[in-house]
């Protein structure tokens, strides 16, 4: 495995665990669950922005994934797109480019 395909796979692991423990530890702290944690998003006007910020980039990452897939036939690929969506887009882009590297 190259340096970079490692660098991606790193960014893809921390993508996904670095962000779930604050949010594992917030739905503990306020015992709210899953819908407390996204009323949490929309708070005020720093966190609505930064959610739509997020939420476009994931659907620009969703249309690059999918028009790469079909273009290269690499089926598998298709998995970032439910990554960016259940984890985020901090997990998903490097969990692309990493398969996307191979």
């Amino acid at each position: 495995m190259t340096l970079i395909r490692m660098i991606y796979l790193a960014l893809a692991v921390w993508g996904a665990v670095h962000p779930m423990y604050w949010f594992v530890r917030y739905m503990r702290e306020t015992g709210t669950g899953l819908s407390g944690l996204i009323d949490a998003w929309y708070v005020n006007a720093s966190t609505t922005g930064l959610t739509w910020d997020l939420t476009i980039a994931a659907i620009a990452l969703t249309v690059w994934v999918i028009v790469e897939t079909m273009r290269r036939k690499a089926w598998r690929n298709l998995i970032a797109i439910p990554a960016t969506f259940c984890i985020g887009v901090s997990c998903g882009l490097p969990l692309y480019l990493f398969l996307r590297s191979r």
